[in-house]
């Protein structure tokens, strides 16, 4: 009976674990496709484009101001390098790292006896 207890809870944070991958990993899709575009100097009135750059303007938005971007106008378009979107991704990745650890420490079996 305990060891079904303790299958179960291993399975529950488990699938909590695989949400905040699957969420981190949407987050560095679209932080992704924003630095590619800004680089290749990608045409800001497109839809997707600005699809792209309004929901991700909104996470970027805590570490605005950090770095400034480097800009190189070229023949036809401007390519931006932003270090934003590049921080942004390392630090939404640590804030889940350290989620799925917090995960893992709740998971510690509490089965044993003093």
């Amino acid at each position: 009976m305990e060891e079904n207890k303790v299958y179960s809870s291993r399975q529950n944070n488990l699938k909590y674990r695989k949400i905040v991958y699957y969420i981190l990993g949407i987050f560095e899709v679209i932080f992704a496709f924003r630095l590619i575009f800004k680089l290749l100097g990608a045409n800001p009135g497109s839809i997707f484009v600005s699809f792209i750059y309004n929901i991700s303007g909104a996470f970027l938005a805590p570490f605005s101001g950090i770095f400034r971007s480097a800009v190189s106008k070229g023949i036809e378009t401007k390519s931006v390098l932003e270090p934003t979107t590049i921080i942004a991704m390392i630090v939404y990745a640590l804030i889940a790292y350290g989620i799925v650890r917090l995960i893992e420490i709740y998971q510690t079996p509490k089965n044993k006896k003093i």
